[in-house]
């Protein structure tokens, strides 16, 4: 019986984990990695994400945002982690944070974090959702990329960072 009294926590749990978001104001991880920075040529479900997160931007008044190299190849090595550890995570979101502004002149670095979404609209429309998600996708910024990995299962994990130069 006990179990049943614990499932609706841990479907909650779940839940929330299946898109998330990080800022400056998260606690800085004390975790250090590595990044493997690897040159990626763009896919067109992250093209078609970059064009309805511009558009919402745009239909807002805000200032459309520009892709950059190293944000994407940052991004991906984080979705790179994500697909072989199996977890939705902002891990080591400190140092991803800290190599751009280091690297790429990033005043302020953010991020949103997800998974199995099956397309650049649902991700999207997920993101927008979320006051913390949407905060990001509206915020004060000058640069973004996104990197998107399929799993072994084929399922998606997400990683789109903004940077303000």
């Amino acid at each position: 019986m006990k179990l049943f009294t614990k499932l609706p926590v841990v479907v909650l749990c779940a839940l929330l984990t299946l898109s998330s978001c990080s800022t400056e104001s998260d606690e800085n991880e004390s975790s250090a990695i590595e990044l493997s920075l690897v040159q990626q040529e763009a896919k067109a479900i992250e093209v078609e994400i970059l064009e309805l997160i511009n558009t919402h931007r745009s239909s807002l008044g805000l200032n459309t945002l520009s892709e950059m190299n190293i944000v994407k190849s940052v991004a991906y090595s984080h979705t790179d982690y994500m697909v072989d550890s199996g977890e939705v995570s902002h891990h080591n979101f400190f140092t991803r944070s800290e190599y751009l502004k280091a690297n790429a002149g990033a005043k302020n670095v953010s991020e949103n974090v997800a998974f199995g979404y099956s397309s650049a609209e649902s991700v999207v429309r997920a993101w927008l959702k979320s006051e913390a998600h949407k905060d990001n996708l509206e915020g004060d910024y000058t640069n973004f990329d996104v990197s998107a990995e399929k799993n072994a299962e084929g399922r998606w994990y997400y990683t789109n960072i903004f940077i303000k130069k």
